[in-house]
Order: structure tokens, then sequence, then C-alpha cells
């Protein structure tokens, strides 16, 4: 077994960080320099286009458990927030075991999502026959409409919600996701890959932070919960970067390295993975839980994200709009940047500008506001015109 698997065992079996801090005392080394950097061109002709996606944020955090409807047993996989992509894996893996755990060898998924796709694969290696059934299939589900990166936090619950025993399930699924998108890179396409990622600051990191803080309850937004402290980071540790070393017009500057999901290539393997193993799909609409009575196999998982709220009662979800404008691809603009009003992500379909809207908690328009992606884009041509050759 690599260092990977034995990483991530240790991390699965731990109660808390602590317990699997590392016993090995690491000599500081020396910050490397910032490589060459390629501007990148930040047009506003350069948008090939906007597009916005509902997070299903759950107060409670996701719903992954077992319940009886009639005479299906339906197991519940849904509410990720902005989450959905780096935990889906995870939380997958435990709809797995709940699912087959009572001997059903057919299974039917309801959605076609991040969520649903995953968990499908998962029940496929299981030994499971796997049907989907949905109204969209990629890239017309929500899912598509994702930053795709590894955001493991990104409104996983409410602050109030937050527990230890959540914190350990939470750390759980961050493990095993972050192990199985090990998997994929340096598949053709490059549905992940690691990239360096700047962050910029006018102002001191902690003042930042509470800064954007101030900000979020400016929106309207609730406190969400900080769950990092339940386990060891998975990703490497940011550095700052002192003047000198990097080209931006910034007095604070931190590097780190995070994975970014190129969303087209990436679903399309996991469709295309999901058929190749005997997966059928088949279109379908429903609009109430007694439908799914109509259904041939007796044990259904429920992946329909935002979808549950009408079709399972649950008026806890909340969506929570995002936007994106994506650029004409850049394939020498191989890192991430963010700054004050933007950030910038690198992927192979286009390069991805975002903003924090005004009005996206509790938001459901789905109609793009031309104005916040130039807004973004505006704030990202200020830090290109000032960086150093």
């Amino acid at each position: 077994m690599g260092l990977l698997g034995l990483r991530a065992q240790a991390l699965a079996r731990a109660d808390t960080a602590a317990a699997v801090s590392s016993a090995v005392e690491w000599p500081a080394g020396p910050v490397l320099p910032v490589p060459p950097l390629a501007r990148v061109n930040a047009r506003p002709d350069r948008f090939i286009r906007m597009s916005v996606g509902l997070r299903p944020f759950r107060p409670a955090g996701p719903r992954v458990e077992a319940e009886r409807v009639g005479e299906k047993l339906v197991v519940h996989n849904y509410g990720h927030g902005g989450s959905g992509w780096s935990l889906s894996w995870g939380t997958g893996a435990e709809v797995v075991d709940l699912a087959l755990g009572s001997g059903a060898r057919a299974v039917g998924v309801i959605g076609c999502g991040a969520i649903g796709l995953t968990t499908a694969l998962l029940l496929q290696r299981a030994g499971a026959k796997v049907t989907i059934y949905a109204k969209d299939r990629p890239p017309l589900v929500t899912s598509s409409y994702a930053t795709g990166v590894w955001s493991p936090v990104s409104r996983f619950c409410l602050k109030s919600f937050e527990t230890p025993a959540l914190g350990r399930r939470w750390a759980d699924w961050c493990v095993r996701s972050h192990g199985d998108f090990q998997t994929f890179l340096g598949l053709p396409g490059a549905p992940v890959r690691w990239v360096d990622r700047y962050a910029l600051s006018d102002v001191p990191w902690d003042e930042q932070r509470l800064l954007r803080q101030a900000e979020a309850r400016e929106r309207g937004e609730p406190e969400f919960a900080n769950m990092r402290d339940f386990a060891p980071s998975l990703t490497p540790e940011p550095e700052d970067l002192a003047e000198g070393v990097h080209p931006f017009p910034a007095p604070f500057v931190r590097r780190s390295a995070n994975m970014v999901f190129n969303l087209t290539a990436l679903s399309r393997r996991l469709m295309d993975d999901f058929l190749l193993n005997g997966g059928q799909m088949e279109t379908r609409t429903f609009h109430r839980a007694g439908e799914l009575a109509a259904l041939p196999e007796s044990t259904l998982v429920n992946a329909t994200g935002l979808g549950a709220r009408e079709l399972f009662g649950d008026r806890t979800l909340i969506p929570v709009r995002g936007q994106l404008g994506v650029l004409i691809p850049q394939p020498e603009v191989d890192y991430g940047l963010s700054g004050a009003g933007f950030s910038m992500v690198p992927r192979e379909d286009g390069l991805v500008v975002q903003t924090s809207g005004e009005r996206d908690f509790g938001s459901d328009d789905l109609t793009p506001d031309r104005a916040e992606s130039e807004g973004a884009l505006l704030a990202l041509a200020h830090v290109m015109r000032g960086m150093r050759a």
C-alpha cells in the first residue's frame, strides 16, 4: 500500500486531528520563488458563457441516512451546500453500506449530478446493478455549474449544528473523497489536477478574515461551521510570500496548492464509466415520493439535491446562488488567483471568474447578472495590469 493509502487509513480511524498529527519534526525549508506566470487576457469580450447554479444547503449538514417510504428503502444523500463535489465519494461510500446492508443487489439512484453519479459508481463497484432515474443529465444538472475546486468546508452546515460527532463524520467523508480524486490524476482531459493558487490582500490575513465575516453578515449570510478543526488538512499548508519573490501588486500574498476539477471532462468520465460498467439511465421526472413506488428496485438512493425539498418535503433546504463567468481557455494560465472582489480558477474548459453576489444566500434566481461577472473581471484586470514581468 502506498503512503496515500496509509495516510487515508490513519485519518479514517482518528477521532481528532491531534491523534494523527505528524510525529516527525520537519525542518523549515526555503520558500521557492514563483515561476513565470502568464497574464490572464481579462477582457469582457472573451466571456464564452455565464451560468448560475444553486447549491443545496441544509443548515444541519448533508442528509445521509435511510428511511422506509412505503415498501421502498430510500437512502438519502443530499444537502451538501458548496461541498458536493468535494465530499461526493465520501458520502457515497456511506450510502453504499446503508443501501446494500439489507442484501439488495439492484438499486435505483434518483438524480444524475455529482452525488448521484459518484454514488452509482460506488454501488457498481460493490457489485450492485444500478439504474439512474433523472430529469436531466450533465451538462444540464446544477453540479455542472459549480466552481470546480476542492472545497469540503464550503457551506457545509451552520455553526450552531457543529458537533464532534458530525466533525468526525465529515473527516471520514473528506479522507475517502480526497483519495478517490487522486485516481483521476493524469487522465486524458485532466479531469482532476493540482494547481498553485495565489491569494492577494491589502491588509494582514487576520484582518482580512474579519472583513470577510463582516461582509458576509451584511449580505445576510449566517455563520457557517469551520470543520477544519476536526481533521488535518489534506492539502499543503499555505505559505506567505515575501515581496520580491512574486509578481503581484499586493503587500500580502499567500501561495497554496489545491485540486481543480475540470467538470466537463470529469462528468463525462463518470458517465462513461457508469455506462461501461453496465449501468442504465432512464429519463424520469418525479413530483411526489409516492411515485417512486412504480420503480422496480426495492432500494433507492435519493440524490436529488434541492429537489428533495418538494419530493420529500425537506423544507430546511435553502438554495444558495452561485454565478460563474467563463473566459476562453488559456492553457498557459496554470495557476489560481483571488483578491478583493474576484477569484479565478484555471480549468481546461475555460478560466472561471467569480465573486460573491449580494443576494446569493436564499436566492433561487437563475438569471445571470452580467454586471456581476464583469465586476469580478474588472478587479482581475487591475491585478493583471499591475503584475511585474
